[in-house]
């Protein structure tokens, strides 16, 4: 039977999540390989393997609440909470806008995230970090502490080397070699 990693890996692949081609990437740089992290977020399967690997990751951190960039990581605290709940050990969801919304409340962060709370971020993917770090410095500006960073794949590119740098205890699912080499991280 294969691990919820190893089968996250499966459904990647048979869904089209990893493509092979000239892209670039949210960050800028060019890369050989795409991951398409809403092709498994989005899939029901992926969404309930996604939901259920991170909150085991997080079950023993005292974590209130689960927040990240739009839009990647909008499917992504939806399962963790969803998970959460019915295991009995509710976590709370926030989104992360990328800018401060210009009308109503005028709000960098939807979602009923309290002050003070103990959170993990989480994203599809972490390249250089940035998303991940503009949802950290959303989260600890409402005087958050940030537990965990959760990412379902390091690309290897710098971004989870510079989270540890700056103290953040970075975990993923999948992780990726330069040629886009997908596999289960250890």
């Amino acid at each position: 039977m294969p691990s919820v990693t190893e089968r996250l890996l499966q459904i990647a692949l048979d869904r089209g999540a990893l493509t092979y081609g000239d892209f670039t990437l949210a960050s800028g740089q060019k890369s050989s390989y795409y991951f398409d992290g809403r092709q498994l977020t989005l899939d029901a399967e992926g969404t309930y393997l996604i939901g259920k690997a991170f909150f085991d990751l997080l079950s023993t951190l005292d974590v209130q609440a689960v927040g990240g960039p739009t839009l990647g990581a909008d499917p992504i605290v939806t399962a963790i909470a969803l998970t959460s709940q019915i295991e009995s050990r509710p976590i709370s969801a926030f989104i992360v806008r990328k800018e401060t919304k210009g009308h109503g409340r005028r709000r960098d962060i939807e979602g009923p995230l309290e002050d003070g709370s103990r959170v993990a971020i989480v994203d599809d993917a972490c390249t250089t970090g940035g998303s991940l770090l503009m949802a950290i410095k959303a989260a600890e500006k409402r005087g958050c502490a940030v537990v965990k960073v959760l990412a379902i794949l390091d690309r290897k590119e710098g971004g989870s080397k510079k989270l540890a740098r700056l103290g953040y205890d970075f975990h993923a699912l999948l992780e990726s070699s330069s040629d886009g080499d997908v596999r289960v991280a250890l």
